[in-house]
C-alpha cells in the first residue's frame, strides 16, 4: 500500500479534492450489499458438504463420527487462519485481501470433486478453512471503513446476513445440481461462482476517501465521530490488544457462541434427515427455511438497535437491551427443540434458534469498541478461538449424536448465550465508544511497503 493509503494499480483514484463524477447516493449501502454477496458465497461453498453429507455417507460408508472429524479439521485450519487473516487484512487492506481469500476458498471448494475418503475430505475441508475466514475479518474492517459508528451494527448485520442467504440457497441449489449431475458437480459449480464476485469487487471497491463515485456529503458522514487519521497507522500489536479486557471479552464471547453456529450449519440438514426422515429433495424444499429466518435475524441485529437509537436511546443501551431479549428467546427455543417430535414444530423451533443466534450480533462487537487499525486483528483472534472451540465441539457432537441423538446438543446450546451476555456486561462494558490502545502510536510505512 502506498504511503497515502492508496493501493497500487488504482488509476481511477483521486486525491479527494475534485468532485466525484456521477456520485452514487448512499454508496455505502451498496458496499454493504457487495459484502453480503461475499458472505453468501462463503456459506454456499461451506454448506455444500452439509447438504450432500447424507448422500455421501451412504455412498462412501461414512459414520457420524467421521463427519464430525471432517468438520473438526475444517475448523482447526479455519481457527488458525481466522487470527492470521485478520493481520493480513489489516496489513494489505480490504480490497486486496478479499481478492486473495475469495479466490482461495473458491479453488478449495472446487477441489472437493476429487475426494473419496475421510482423509481426502478432511484435507480439502482444511484447505477451505484456510481461506474462508478472510470474508469476516475483512467484512468487519470494511464496515468500519465505510460506515459511521451509529450505522455499523446494521451494516454488519447486512453483510453477515449473507451467511444465512448462502446457507438458505445451498439446500435448493446444491440439491438440484446433485440430483441432475451428481454430488461432485455441486462442488465444482458453487466454487466457480466466487470468481464472478472477485471481478466485481476489484472493479467496484475502494476506500471512501479515494472512491470516484462517492459524494462529499457521504464522505463526511462516514467520517462522523471518527478521529482524524493524518498519517497511516500500523496494525496494533497483539501484546497491546491482549492487555485490554475488551479484547478478551470479544474472544470469550466468540468461543462460547461460535460452536452454536457450526452446529446449526453442519448438523441441521442431517438432523432433519435422520430425526424426521427428510430425503435430498425434502431438504431442498424445506431446510432453507431456518437459514432464511437467520437472514432476518442478521438484519434485526442492527435494525432494532438503530430504531431504538432513532428514538433517543444511546447505542450502548439499545444494543444491550436487544442482546438481553434475544438471549431469553434463544434459551426458550433451544429447550423447546429438545421436545420437538413433529417435523413442522421442529422446523419452527430450529428457525427460532437461527433467528436468535443471528440477531445477537456477536461479530459486530469489535467494530463498536476498537479503532479501524485493530478491528481486523481483534475479529481474527476472536474468530480463531471460536473456531477452535467449534472444532472440539464437532468431535463431541458426532459421537453424542451416534450415542444419544440430538437432544443433548440442543440442551447444551441453551446455556451458552446467557454466559455470553454476562461477559458483555462484565468484561466489555460500554458499547459505541472507541477505546485507545495502550502503547500504540501511528507510524509512517517503510519506503516500498506494499
Amino acid at each position: 500500500m502506498k504511503p497515502d493509503g492508496k493501493q497500487s494499480g488504482d488509476s481511477s483514484l483521486h486525491d479527494g479534492s475534485a468532485q466525484p463524477r456521477s456520485a452514487v447516493r448512499h454508496l455505502r449501502w451498496y458496499i454493504a450489499g457487495l459484502l453480503c454477496l461475499a458472505s453468501a458465497l462463503n456459506y454456499l461453498d461451506r454448506q455444500t458438504l452439509s447438504v450432500l453429507i447424507g448422500t455421501i455417507k451412504d455412498e462412501l460408508h461414512l459414520t457420524n463420527a467421521s463427519y464430525g472429524d471432517i468438520n473438526a479439521w475444517f475448523l482447526v485450519s479455519y481457527g488458525v487462519m481466522y487470527a492470521i487473516s485478520g493481520r493480513i487484512i489489516d496489513h494489505i487492506g480490504t480490497r486486496r485481501g478479499f481478492v486473495l481469500f475469495v479466490s482461495g476458498w473458491s479453488v478449495a471448494n472446487m477441489l472437493h470433486v476429487f475426494a473419496s475418503t475421510v482423509g481426502q475430505f478432511s484435507f480439502f475441508r482444511c484447505l477451505l478453512g484456510v481461506f474462508e475466514p478472510g470474508s469476516f475479518t475483512g467484512g468487519v474492517k470494511a464496515v468500519a471503513e465505510w460506515f459511521p459508528m451509529r450505522d455499523r451494527a446494521l451494516a454488519v448485520g447486512i453483510f453477515n446476513a449473507g451467511t444465512a442467504v448462502g446457507s438458505m440457497a445451498a439446500a435448493p441449489i446444491v440439491s438440484l445440481i446433485a440430483v441432475q449431475w451428481g454430488w461432485r458437480s455441486a462442488f465444482l459449480i458453487t466454487g466457480a461462482l466466487g470468481f464472478v464476485w472477485v471481478a466485481a469487487w476489484w472493479l467496484l471497491y475502494k476506500l471512501p476517501k479515494d472512491h470516484p463515485r462517492i459524494s462529499e456529503e457521504e464522505r463526511q458522514l462516514i467520517a462522523e465521530g471518527q478521529p482524524a487519521e493524518t498519517q497511516p497507522t500500523r496494525a496494533a500489536s497483539l501484546g497491546s490488544l491482549l492487555r485490554m479486557r475488551e479484547t478478551w471479552g470479544c474472544i470469550i464471547i466468540r468461543a462460547l457462541t461460535d460452536p452454536i453456529s457450526y452446529f446449526l450449519l453442519f448438523w441441521i440438514p442431517l438432523y432433519f434427515q435422520r430425526r424426521h426422515g427428510f430425503d435430498l429433495k425434502a431438504l431442498g424444499l424445506f431446510v432453507w427455511i431456518p437459514f432464511a429466518v437467520a437472514a432476518v435475524g442478521n438484519i434485526a441485529s442492527g435494525a432494532i438497535p438503530r430504531w431504538l437509537i432513532s428514538r433517543g436511546w444511546v447505542l450502548d443501551r439499545a444494543r444491550k437491551t436487544t442482546m438481553t431479549v434475544i438471549t431469553c428467546l434463544m434459551l426458550t427455543f433451544c429447550l423447546l427443540s429438545t421436545q420437538a417430535t413433529h417435523p413442522a414444530f421442529a422446523m419452527a423451533t430450529v428457525a427460532g434458534m437461527t433467528f436468535c443466534h443471528a440477531a445477537w450480533g456477536n461479530i459486530t462487537l469489535p467494530a463498536e469498541l476498537f479503532p479501524k487499525h485493530a478491528i481486523g486483528t481483534v475479529t481474527g483472534i476472536g474468530g480463531a478461538f471460536g473456531s477452535l472451540a467449534g472444532a472440539l465441539s464437532q468431535m463431541f457432537i458426532g459421537r453424542a449424536v451416534d450415542a444419544y441423538g440430538f437432544t443433548p446438543i440442543f440442551a447444551a446450546c441453551a446455556g451458552l448465550y446467557p454466559l455470553a451476555l454476562v461477559i458483555v456486561f462484565t468484561l466489555i462494558g460500554r458499547l459505541g465508544v472507541v477505546r485507545s490502545i495502550p502503547n500504540h502510536s501511528p507510524v509512517s510505512p517503510r519506503p516500498g511497503t506494499v
